[in-house]
């Protein structure tokens, strides 16, 4: 069966769809993590100079530490599947998120931040109203990387019992010498590539739609 005819069968093609939506929940759910929690410690850590390089290097290390290390700490902790490869996923995509906000806050004007102050704008109004608005490119673009991430990695997830396009891969990787294992290996990597633009497309929209002109 060549490549062309395997997307045409209609249980693969089936299949192929139901995972490329797990796969999609999958990074969606943990990148959301990472945004709440990555955006936090860079506030946290662009307020504080003590506490910046601790934050910034903890989430680096968590970038380092190999996928099948990291979900194998984590199966005795909350078991197999979706849970751990939710956590871990979320726990890669923090650095590019922290490491963006740091740097879009800290590249906010002075002289806009004291005009505000002047103003009677509280500290929180500040950051809400005058800093993260001009930071927002910057930290856009942290979540985009972190986005990409997420979803190389999850492929990974399904050695664990995680959702998504993994599965078709491993499917393939476990049957070579098959004539059917190329067909999966292709399916798989072709539906996370597509996965992965889909997701760049969105993030281009919604930077047009979220980012003032005067910023972009």
């Amino acid at each position: 069966m060549g490549f062309l005819e395997y997307l045409r069968a209609p249980s693969n093609r089936s299949v192929l769809y139901e995972q490329a939506l797990e796969h999609v929940a999958l990074t969606a759910a943990a990148v959301a993590i990472a945004i709440v929690v990555g955006m936090a410690l860079g506030i946290v850590a662009h307020r504080n100079a003590l506490l910046r390089p601790p934050i910034v290097n903890t989430t680096a290390t968590l970038l380092t530490v190999p996928s099948l290390a990291l979900f194998a700490l984590l199966i005795p902790i909350v078991g197999i599947g979706f849970k751990p490869a939710l956590i871990a996923l979320a726990m890669y995509a923090l650095l590019p998120i922290v490491r963006n906000t740091v740097s879009g806050l800290g590249s906010v004007d002075p002289a806009v931040t004291e005009s505000a102050r002047g103003m009677g704008l509280s500290a929180r109004q500040r950051l809400l109203r005058i800093e993260l608005p001009n930071a927002w490119p910057v930290i856009l673009a942290g979540v985009r990387v972190a986005t990409q991430l997420t979803v190389g990695i999850a492929a990974i997830a399904a050695l664990v019992g995680g959702p998504g396009l993994g599965r078709e891969i491993f499917r393939g990787i476990r049957s070579i010498g098959s004539p059917f294992a190329l067909n999966s290996l292709l399916g798989g990597t072709l539906g996370i590539i597509v996965v992965a633009v889909a997701f760049d497309l969105l993030y281009t929209g919604i930077g047009r739609l979220t980012t003032p002109r005067g910023i972009r």
